[in-house]
């Protein structure tokens, strides 16, 4: 197992579809144990095979909820389905989510408050979760990943604007940028 690097916002396999699983092998056991060490060291609550390179439809998951409960897992070629995002603005202590390929950064976005996953593990068994509140939110997030679409690029003003300010300063936004979680001093 190992930590791999995480690719930052403006990388091309951040900004485009992942494509389906097909082998189940022991590249595919490595990659998701590899995406555990890496999402734990960050620390995260989910990583997309996109954010370590890699263009499969694959993300992991650790979370504990407000009951105690942990949530932890690999969804591949996942489904997701959920309820209308509500209408309103996003709350800027309630709504505010991150992402380790936007490293240090904070913005409200809404997201469905509700959502219910289906997916295969890593010995093809399929599975299905439903989720609400912050587990939902992960969900949603790490499934955009898999389409090519960062939490960023779903902001509305005045937040999209910060964030693209973001990018410039830290000159993002171009193909090849990683950081390396517990060596490199981005920690999200």
């Amino acid at each position: 197992m190992a930590v791999r690097p995480i690719v930052i916002s403006g990388d091309l396999v951040l900004h485009s579809p992942a494509a389906p699983v097909v082998d189940f092998n022991d590249d595919l056991r490595t990659l998701v144990n590899d995406m555990f060490d890496t999402m734990d060291a960050a620390p995260g609550v989910g990583l997309a095979a996109p954010q370590v390179g890699v263009s499969l439809r694959v993300f992991t998951f650790g979370y504990t909820d407000d009951n105690d409960h942990p949530w932890r897992g690999v969804a591949i070629n996942p489904e997701l389905w959920i309820t209308p995002v509500p209408a309103g603005e996003a709350d800027d202590d309630e709504d505010v989510e991150g992402c380790l390929s936007f490293p240090g950064e904070r913005f409200p976005l809404l997201r469905s408050a509700h959502a219910v996953l289906r997916a295969v593990d890593l010995d093809q068994n399929p599975f299905e979760i439903p989720a609400h509140g912050w587990l939902a939110r992960i969900f949603q997030h790490e499934f955009d990943h898999l389409d090519g679409t960062l939490y960023v690029d779903r902001l509305e003003h005045p937040y999209a604007k910060l964030a693209a300010k973001v990018t410039r300063k830290r000159s993002w936004g171009v193909p090849g940028l990683t950081w390396l979680p517990g060596v490199d001093a981005l920690d999200a």
